[in-house]
């Protein structure tokens, strides 16, 4: 099993800034990408952004120039700086990771963590 913990979210103002962190854990796993989904009520949860252990990256359209995702290899976690940010921004976001055992990959999610973007 791996635990992805996340750390970061609150109450911001538009224009404002954000980072969020998220460290994932487990015995006898390899994690490779990581990535951050958000998910606002009533709404699907969508991709945000994906990092690769190589550091290639992808990021939704309506991020893309605000939002940087990073990631340290050696701790197995994944950062999200996130700037200007708008109200459409208001969401819980997941950190999320692919892990493999040697034999399979599976993909973990963690518990979410709030984002709020108001006046």
């Amino acid at each position: 099993q791996v635990q992805l913990v996340e750390s970061g979210g609150g109450l911001v103002q538009p224009g404002g800034s954000l980072r969020l962190s998220c460290t994932a854990s487990g015995v006898g796993f390899r994690i490779n990408a990581m990535g951050w989904y958000r998910q606002a009520p009533g709404k699907q949860r969508d991709l945000v952004a994906t990092i690769t252990t190589g550091g290639r990256t992808n990021y939704a359209d309506s991020v893309k120039g605000r939002f940087t995702i990073s990631r340290d290899n050696a701790k197995n976690t994944v950062y999200l700086q996130m700037n200007s940010l708008k109200p459409e921004d208001t969401a819980l976001y997941y950190c999320n990771a692919d892990a493999s055992n040697g034999w399979r990959t599976y993909a973990y999610w963690g518990q979410g963590t709030q984002v709020t973007v108001s006046s």
